[in-house]
């Protein structure tokens, strides 16, 4: 790594770092109270616009690969602020839209350069923070990143139903240009492998450590991410407004900067695959619960249990991700991040036909028991990991 040999062990993110994740964060998260406010407005059916928010998904899965081979070849900090600006001009393009095609296009584009933000901010906190206070740093991103995902949950139904849902996407547009200025000055980091790209992409994809760890990370997008994003269309499609909705599911970001405070004490008395338990057993008692009912207190409890897991569980597979190969860590953090956020779209594309068929009860029950297969086969496979390692 080109590095300060100087500079002193770093056991927390940058702040800049963090406030970029942070903007990324809120403009993914946004458009969960705006899909059905976007079909009314456009004159589109709840799942024409999904598409707003699966393909964002798509893209931002999709372009992982190729931001973290970039980002070990050319730094870090370079590539954040790169795509920054283009993120911006994305989103400016996403307010100003004239139809729904075109939104579609410009989420796309603002989805895939906003991938290589919260990707490559992890990969930094790798890079830079010695392993034994890696998973606390990264809870401490998780946290900004958590509250850029209660503030746009819980802002951009209100802004949306007081306003112009157009406005909720010019907001994270502009905090990227700012965002952009503040990285100014933070020292660059890239890999020094000398191999080249491609053998550094082949030396990811060809790690059956890796492979494993990229799989779960995509069944976890689909279960968490995925259905996450149809909690609020969930509850308008009860007759709650657009403002209540997201206020609701903004206890997902809540519920991860509570117990995102709680990783570096858990992960200290805890090993990693049973905190990894803990993780997705919560999820599973969330969806168990609006499986039952859907209504404003039942998403409120699930979507607070469902931010538990990102603390607990993805945190453990975040962390097992910037270890497994240390040489390719940009390219692994990406393709984990790849397919985390792929698997986001499609869990949001098959849920929403689900819910769109009013089968709320099938979607969220399936979810649970999705996620406790889940839990199970990561424990385990955690466990193999270190007896191998060991």
């Amino acid at each position: 790594m080109s590095e300060t040999p100087a500079d002193p062990p770093a056991t927390k993110p940058p702040s800049s770092i963090a406030a970029a994740a942070f903007v990324s964060s809120f403009d993914r998260f946004a458009v969960s109270p705006l899909l059905v406010l976007i079909a009314t407005d456009l004159g589109a059916s709840l799942t024409q616009s999904l598409a707003v928010a699966s393909l964002y998904y798509l893209a931002y899965g999709l372009s992982q690969p190729v931001w973290g081979v970039l980002s070990d070849r050319f730094g870090r900090v370079r590539l954040m602020r790169l795509t920054l600006v283009a993120a911006a001009i994305a989103g400016l393009a996403s307010a100003l839209a004239p139809g729904l095609i075109t939104l579609i296009i410009a989420r796309a584009f603002a989805g895939a350069f906003y991938g290589a933000i919260v990707p490559t901010s992890l990969t930094y906190v790798g890079d830079t923070v010695a392993e034994k206070h890696r998973q606390p740093a990264l809870a401490d991103l998780m946290a900004a990143i958590a509250i850029g995902t209660a503030l746009a949950t819980a802002a951009s139904g209100l802004i949306a139903d007081w306003l112009d849902w157009r406005i909720v996407f010019a907001v994270p547009a502009v905090l990227a240009v700012v965002c952009c200025f503040g990285l100014n000055g933070l020292r660059e980091i890239r890999s020094d492998g000398g191999g080249g790209m491609l053998r550094t992409l082949w030396s990811a994809i060809s790690h059956r450590w890796v492979l494993l760890v990229a799989g779960l990370a995509f069944v976890e997008g689909a279960a968490v991410l995925g259905v996450l994003t149809l909690m609020a269309p969930a509850l308008q499609a009860q007759g709650v407004g657009a403002g209540p909705a997201g206020l609701a599911t903004a206890a997902y970001g809540l519920g991860v900067i509570v117990t995102s405070r709680m990783i570096r004490f858990l992960s200290a008395r805890l090993t990693m695959p049973r905190l990894m338990a803990l993780g997705g057993s919560t999820t599973v008692i969330g969806y168990a619960v609006v499986a039952v009912h859907v209504s404003i207190p039942t998403i409120f409890i699930a979507a607070a249990l469902l931010g538990a897991t990102w603390s607990f569980l993805h945190s453990s597979l975040q962390t097992w991700s910037t270890s497994v190969l240390p040489e390719a860590r940009g390219t692994v953090v990406s393709l984990f991040a790849g397919c985390l956020f792929g698997g986001s779209a499609l869990g949001a594309a098959a849920g929403g036909a689900i819910g769109a068929a009013a089968q709320w009860t099938v979607l969220f029950a399936s979810t649970a028991a999705v996620m406790l297969v889940l839990t199970v086969v990561t424990v385990l496979s955690r466990r193999a990991y270190e007896r191998r390692s060991g």
